[in-house]
């Protein structure tokens, strides 16, 4: 996956499939699978799926859908051949809206620093995507369980409790701007928010240095809920120029430099802390000439910190770095924080006995 959202063509996959690390010799140096001559069997494996499936909206906008990586464990983002056909599509005065997944401190700040790297494309405007709901977390709001109904602090107006929480939006907005893009915040709007709720987010959101910020209706309205959005991200897109777009850090720093950056310049952490294993890792990433590549740090989606249950902008904790894992195929080295799983968790219930079939209409029962 890491590989297929990173290549450019089918001769940069070929390379970074023929480059990935299957292990290490007894001499200590990296085995690849074109050194056990199965680079090119794994580019006929692949060769089809490195071009995107083409959909449309409801209102029949083109949407190329390509790669899935979590950008908590992975980079969080849909591959490079999808954005250059997109851009391609639309032409040098069209626009190409491409997901960064989960939090900006995680999926935007991996496009950055990971995935431009590697496409060479340079943006010019971040969206930001807010919600009452989501700040009023960070402010203090009590827990949410999936299948739960929501507590009142979620569905009445609380300014109080929202307001607390807008210093994580605005985290994300002081995160964003350190690349050179303007940074647009979409206030995606629920049913229950009110107005002053709306007002106070948009509010937070100009005094921390956003270009725009804007209600977003499109769950109620379609494309027409979104007008105001588009028309100020053209106008964002317009008033940057692109040649202002930077990286976080010189990959040509120590591994730990890197990680130490992005901890304390997006995360506000004092701090990283690396335990021996992972320091024995560094060790034979920097001797295997693994050293300059980008970092693609795995944490909770959850938390600026290490903790999930850390909301708003957390201060005086520290990074901790338990492994340090190599995606050398792909480009980028991974440390493993905290206490983040690399394969998402399930349940010991799988969904799949509680979906059916009624055989009288037809209908799938159970999916929701």
């Amino acid at each position: 996956m890491a590989v297929l959202a990173l290549s450019r063509d089918l001769a940069d996959m070929r390379e970074k499939l023929g480059a990935m690390v299957v292990g290490y010799s007894r001499a200590g140096t990296p085995v690849t699978a074109d050194d056990l001559g199965c680079g090119g069997a794994l580019t006929v494996l692949m060769k089809d799926a490195i071009m995107p499936t083409l959909m449309q909206t409801v209102e029949r906008t083109p949407v190329l859908v390509h790669a899935g990586p979590f950008a908590n464990i992975a980079t969080g983002n849909s591959s490079v051949v999808a954005d250059e056909i997109a851009l391609k599509l639309v032409g040098k005065d069209g626009y190409c809206v491409t997901e960064a997944g989960f939090g900006a401190d995680i999926g935007m700040e991996k496009f950055f620093n990971i995935k431009c790297r590697y496409s060479g494309l340079k943006p010019k405007a971040a969206v930001i995507v807010a919600t009452v709901r989501a700040l009023k977390m960070h402010g203090g709001g009590p827990p949410v369980s999936a299948g739960k109904p929501l507590q009142e602090e979620y569905t009445e107006e609380n300014i109080e409790l929202l307001a607390k929480g807008c210093c994580n939006l605005q985290k994300h907005i002081e995160n964003a701007k350190k690349f050179g893009v303007n940074v647009v915040v979409a206030v995606n709007k629920f049913k229950t928010d009110t107005d002053n709720e709306i007002e106070t987010v948009k509010k937070a959101a100009m005094e921390a240095g956003a270009f725009d910020a804007v209600l977003s209706n499109h769950w109620a309205e379609g494309g027409a809920g979104a007008e105001d959005l588009a028309k100020a991200v053209d106008a964002a897109c317009k008033a940057c120029d692109g040649e202002a777009f930077k990286f976080l850090y010189d990959v040509n720093k120590s591994i730990k430099e890197k990680v130490e950056i992005i901890s304390k310049e997006i995360y506000g952490a004092d701090g990283v802390d690396f335990s021996d294993e992972a320091n024995k890792q560094i060790e034979q990433y920097e001797k295997s000439g693994f050293g300059n590549l980008p970092i693609c740090i795995a944490k909770t989606q959850y938390s600026f910190s290490c903790d999930p249950s850390a909301k708003g902008v957390p201060t005086g904790h520290r990074i901790t770095v338990r492994e340090i894992r190599s995606c050398a195929g792909a480009g980028f080295l991974y440390p493993i924080c905290g206490d983040i799983m690399t394969i998402p968790g399930l349940p010991t219930r799988p969904g799949f006995y509680d979906v059916d079939v009624d055989l009288e209409t037809g209908d799938v029962l159970g999916l929701f």
